[in-house]
């Protein structure tokens, strides 16, 4: 169960696999970079003998025209040459790091067929300090094999092509298998394709280096049994020149025919891009309202107009990262798919850069073109000034209104896509699922195995121990038959005879390993079906939306549909007709107005005046507020500084009081004392008439008068003021 992809099949192997047909080639070393580098071996060199052999003569009649490129099977950085089938790629604006692709017009069906590419140079782009690119693919990158006419124009990505690439790997469905020697700048390299039945080497494509094979003859996949298959490139950063014959730049060791001598009854030829009867292609600009089926009608659009190139941002994204390139920090609230964010790290793409220079170049090459932008051409202002920049294109300028009540195809598309998208779901949690169940079941296979390895060890230690003392016990009857003269044999001894042996039980290794390979955990996972309530009314709803939240609260009041006067030369309407249009757009937006924030609500005039004459009337009553309450915090302060003072007088009178009494209880305690002097003295016999003692003359103080606290402040009840004067 290997995780990645295998090599394109050992399914149908030709009688070749038995007998390789690799001519032997100690290839020369090649400089490149300045530096000598040895070409890989072919596999199984020692097969010297070439199994191909002469094309016969063929009789019979032969395809017409010329084969060549059609500009819709070109990607749109590609450049072609008046004559002689010259490919050269953009390298500006970031270019430089996307893949160009082509195919050619003539497809084989049958026969045995070559065609030939010459590495003319290779462009070495400058390193931009700023950019930090992570492609994987070589700088220059070179592709060469066949494709169906109905896939993708890059080799290799999908199942429905095969290819040799630079660095001498076969190519098929993202997976590679190294196989072939390599090639660069100078090389001619031809691409036999053999899908003659009597031929050894039927259904293989083999790759030839300058006249000399590079490669044994490499199985086709089953995917591309039975189809006519086209030759084509894929190539960045290189110029090529592409021979189709029917004479061959550089002769094979067996004479084969090239593409251009190929028999009508071998061959499909695919007619020439009819042009349009005013010669003049057109730019389509979509008007969609966002997540309404916005991208699903225009992946459904491009697919039954190949002839169209789509221009959006999202396109941009796609081919990016079919060339190898990746995103960082993509999960963002401004992501949406009118507007995803690059974040490649490289300064053409992530400032768009690429897609200008693309607008400028594909009205020169006879394209239809598709501009998606769905906040552009839904507000006015902008398609108008959009329209601007395409009035000098030469191209007829084309609004496509896509509202409203959508077709039966459409709806059936959308429910395909929500059945796929509830069974990918499905699958991803059947296949979790199945991880689980895996782990758990190797656990518990390796649980029983650590169990029975024990149960084995315990045995052994116990056969051990019972050798040992069995040993023991002979040891010792043989030291005491010595001492009586006998001779002692353990064999005829029954007591210290070892016990029988135990038979051992089989593994059911077999039978593991079966049951591992019938593992229920492998089955399929199970095909799923929707519901009422899942069955998309009537549009799909993607994860990533088409425009960010904050666009549409910022812009969907200024939604319109296209009118006559804003310089189109013609608008369609797909779905419904202009009336109704127009009020499916009065409708949303309606309903949209209840659900969404409105970032540039402006108040008008009356309420201005209101606002300002209300801020004034509030100021006063703010001033008359503060005043107030100043008045009660200036009361409320002279009142405890009041409070103060009346302690402290009350605190002084207190004091002195205390102090009266201690003088009077003195006085009085001093005049006791007296008393009984003379008392005694009364009884001696003396004379009692004592002049009394001094009485200090008191003196009465005057009382002050008490301060009076000051009133507390009785809050004003506004409930009961007429503030009004009303």
């Amino acid at each position: 169960r290997g995780a990645g992809r295998q090599p394109p099949r050992r399914m149908g192997e030709p009688p070749a696999k038995k007998a390789r047909t690799a001519q032997a080639e100690a290839t020369e070393p090649k400089a490149e970079n300045g530096e000598g580098e040895a070409e890989a071996e072919v596999e199984d060199a020692e097969a010297a003998k070439e199994l191909e052999h002469d094309a016969p003569v063929d009789k019979g009649p032969k395809i017409k025209g010329k084969v060549t490129f059609h500009t819709p099977d070109t990607t749109v950085n590609v450049m072609q040459s008046a004559f002689g089938n010259i490919l050269m790629p953009l390298s500006d604006g970031g270019l430089q790091h996307l893949l160009a692709g082509a195919r050619a017009s003539v497809g084989v069906r049958s026969g045995r067929y070559v065609f030939e590419v010459h590495v003319v140079e290779v462009m070495d782009q400058a390193e931009d300090p700023s950019s930090r690119a992570r492609a994987a693919l070589p700088r220059a990158q070179v592709r060469l094999g066949f494709s169906r006419a109905d896939s993708s124009l890059f080799l290799g990505e999908t199942e429905h092509s095969i290819c040799f690439d630079i660095e001498g790997a076969l190519v098929y469905n993202k997976a590679k298998t190294a196989c072939a020697a390599k090639f660069g700048s100078g090389d001619v390299v031809a691409v036999v394709l053999n899908l003659d039945g009597s031929s050894p080497n039927a259904n293989t494509m083999s790759l030839f280096k300058d006249g000399v094979r590079a490669s044994a003859p490499q199985p086709l996949p089953d995917s591309l049994m039975g189809e006519a298959l086209y030759p084509a490139v894929t190539f960045k950063n290189v110029s090529l020149h592409c021979n189709f014959g029917p004479s061959l730049l550089r002769p094979l060791p067996f004479k084969c025919r090239a593409i251009q001598d190929a028999a009508v009854k071998d061959a499909q030829v695919l007619p020439a891009p009819a042009k349009p009867k005013d010669d003049k292609y057109e730019v389509l600009f979509p008007v969609c309202l966002p997540d309404e089926g916005t991208f699903d009608w225009l992946d459904m659009f491009l697919k039954s107009h190949p002839n169209y190139v789509d221009l959006s941002d999202r396109a941009l994204v796609e081919w990016a990262e079919k060339s190898g390139l990746t995103r960082t920090n993509t999960q963002t609230a401004r992501t949406s798919n009118d507007k995803p964010e690059l974040n490649f790290g490289i300064k053409g793409l992530d400032d768009r850069m690429a897609m200008k220079v693309i607008a400028t170049v594909a009205p020169l090459q006879g394209r239809n073109l598709v501009v998606m932008e769905v906040k552009a051409n839904l507000v006015k202002e902008e398609r108008i000034a959009t329209l601007a920049k395409w009035e000098t294109s030469g191209l007829r300028r084309v609004a496509c209104v896509v509202m409203g009540n959508p077709s039966a195809d459409f709806k059936a598309r959308c429910t395909e896509l929500a059945l796929a998208a509830k069974q990918e779901a499905a699958n991803m949690a059947f296949r979790a699922k199945q991880v689980e169940d895996r782990k758990k079941h190797e656990l518990e296979r390796q649980k029983r195995k650590l169990q029975k390895e024990r149960e084995n060890t315990q045995k052994r230690l116990k056969k051990a121990a019972a050798e040992t003392r069995r040993k023991l016990e002979i040891e010792k009857k043989r030291k005491a038959a010595a001492l009586k003269g006998e001779e002692y044999n353990p064999d005829e001894d029954p007591e210290v005879q070892p016990p029988p042996e135990e038979p051992e039980e089989e593994e059911p290794q077999e039978e593991e390993e079966k049951a591992e390979e019938d593992d229920p955990m492998d089955e399929e996972p199970p095909v799923v079906e929707l519901t009422a309530e899942e069955t998309p009314d009537p549009f799909f709803k993607h994860p990533i939306p088409d425009l960010a939240p904050f666009v549409i609260s910022g812009f969907f009041q200024k939604f319109t549909t296209p009118e006559d006067d804003e310089g189109f030369d013609d608008i369609r309407y797909e779905w419904s007709k202009a009336a109704d249009c127009k009020a499916y757009v009065k409708n949303w937006m309606t309903l949209k107005k209840n659900t969404t924030r409105i970032e540039d609500l402006v108040p008008g005039e009356w309420f201005t005046d209101r606002l300002k004459d209300w801020q004034k009337t509030l100021q006063k009553w703010h001033m008359a507020q503060n005043a107030f309450k100043q008045m009660v915090a200036k009361r409320s302060a002279d009142k405890a500084a009041s409070e103060q003072r009346i302690a402290a007088k009350r605190e002084a009178k207190a004091k002195q009081a205390a102090l009266k009494k201690a003088i009077q209880e003195r006085k009085a305690a001093e005049a006791a004392k007296k008393a009984e002097a003379q008392a005694a003295n009364m009884e001696g016999g003396e004379d009692a008439d004592v002049q009394p003692a001094e009485e200090a003359e008191e003196t009465k103080e005057p009382e002050e008068e008490e301060e009076q606290p000051i009133e507390e402040f009785k809050p004003v009840d506004i409930d009961e003021v007429d503030i009004f004067g009303l």
